[in-house]
């Protein structure tokens, strides 16, 4: 991998958790922790990050998470769509988990008025939305806290769905692939994302088409197990004939 790749990957991973150390960044790309100083060296230079003892820090963190703002809020137009579209699948006494993320976000506010609903969620800003509805009861896993997404995560969280069933799954990634991959920056959502995934009836995964055909560092191969996908009319044709083959029905938010 290059340098400027390396960068690219470490940028996401840290705006995906927060913040990162050294070691752990050294171990993952194979190079010594010199290279991962000079690497944090260099993006410090763009703002986006600040370097500490021993690693490095998003920003906004500090600000983003006293007001319960989510990092990612690119393409909202697209992801306020597909929450909403989302939310037609939602009837009441269901019991549904949701994921972290601005898209199921979007689709929490729209369910607040749907009664007898048991939520179980890894989401702190989802859990305080919902759970300040009378009709909806709310559970949140353990795990570690990840401050850009405001979530729970690892493997604590993960063991939380040991032996739950849910009637559906309403799923957040990174991007997916053609050949049937979820894809996200870091390694520590894997096992919540496939405990989730192993828990639910129905899986709907919300992404919008900026995602689609998007690699990242790290992989889950499940995208066979996922029921529906809820995506926007930027998706071309050629990827959803690809992901129809899966088994996967596309629904389209207008």
């Amino acid at each position: 991998m290059l340098a400027e790749q390396r960068r690219e990957k470490i940028i996401e991973l840290i705006r995906e958790n927060g913040n990162a150390r050294v070691s752990y960044l050294s171990e993952l790309f194979q190079v010594t922790e010199p290279t991962i100083r000079q690497d944090l060296m260099k993006i410090e230079a763009g703002g986006e990050i600040a370097r500490d003892h021993g690693g490095a820090y998003l920003v906004s963190t500090k600000s983003s998470v006293p007001s319960l703002s989510l990092g990612h809020q690119d393409n909202m137009d697209l992801k306020q769509k597909i929450g909403r579209k989302a939310a037609e699948f939602i009837k009441p006494e269901t019991t549904l988990i949701l994921d972290s993320g601005t898209t199921v976000t979007e689709l929490s506010r729209s369910i607040v008025n749907i009664r007898n609903l048991r939520i179980i969620t890894n989401s702190l800003n989802i859990a305080l939305l919902l759970g300040a509805q009378p009709e909806i009861e709310v559970h949140m896993t353990g795990g570690e806290f990840k401050a850009p997404t405001l979530s729970l995560t690892g493997d604590k969280a993960a063991t939380y769905f040991d032996n739950m069933h849910a009637n559906q799954l309403f799923l957040a990634a990174a991007g997916i692939t053609k050949t049937g991959e979820l894809t996200y920056p870091g390694f520590s959502d894997l096992p919540v994302k496939q405990a989730m995934i192993d828990s639910a009836d129905e899986i709907y995964l919300l992404i919008d088409s900026t995602k689609i055909n998007k690699p990242a560092f790290a992989a889950l191969h499940a995208l066979e197990k996922v029921n529906y996908l809820i995506t926007d009319e930027g998706i071309s044709e050629e990827d959803r004939r690809a992901y129809e083959k899966l088994g996967i029905k596309i629904i389209i938010a207008s």
